[in-house]
């Protein structure tokens, strides 16, 4: 039987996991905690620690993926493993999903920290720590809170 968490258990779990992920270099398609991740390897790191399960993403994917696919690929994937939010009801250690234009799919995923921060790979960095700015919120497509149930294998 799967061990529960509460849902701000598995927030601050997953915080304390992104946040020893800051300083990993940018690679693309990579998920490697100080070798090497880009933006979902950071949510798919985070995942594994927290969980014990690897997901892989299901194909490789080109740095411009989203302004050449059709649908939101990246959302669907998120709201079949965890819990889709209200954007208003985003807390710390819940992860974002941004859109860098009108008309193209989500693409960009990060963490919320604290202080109006968020944690995330961005390219040409390092697993860093942003300001959660304007320009970053008004692209939030979509908020999801990690499920708070932990596989056996980590109880």
């Amino acid at each position: 039987m799967a061990a529960r968490l509460s849902r701000e258990a598995a927030r601050k779990e997953a915080l304390g996991i992104a946040c020893c992920w800051i300083g990993t270099p940018y690679r693309h398609q990579a998920s490697r905690k100080g070798v090497g991740c880009d933006c979902l390897g950071l949510v798919l790191g985070v995942w594994r620690e927290l969980y014990g399960e690897r997901i892989t993403a299901r194909l490789a994917y080109s740095p411009d993926w989203a302004e050449t696919t059709i649908g939101e690929p990246l959302l669907a994937a998120l709201r079949d493993r965890c819990d889709e939010l209200d954007p208003a009801a985003m807390r710390p250690g819940d992860i974002l999903a941004f859109r860098w234009q009108v008309g193209t799919a989500a693409k960009h995923l990060a963490l919320l920290a604290p202080d109006d921060r968020i944690i995330h790979a961005y390219e040409g960095h390092a697993v860093m720590t942003s300001a959660f700015v304007p320009s970053w919120r008004r692209r939030v497509a979509g908020v999801f809170a990690f499920p708070a149930v932990r596989s056996p294998s980590r109880q």
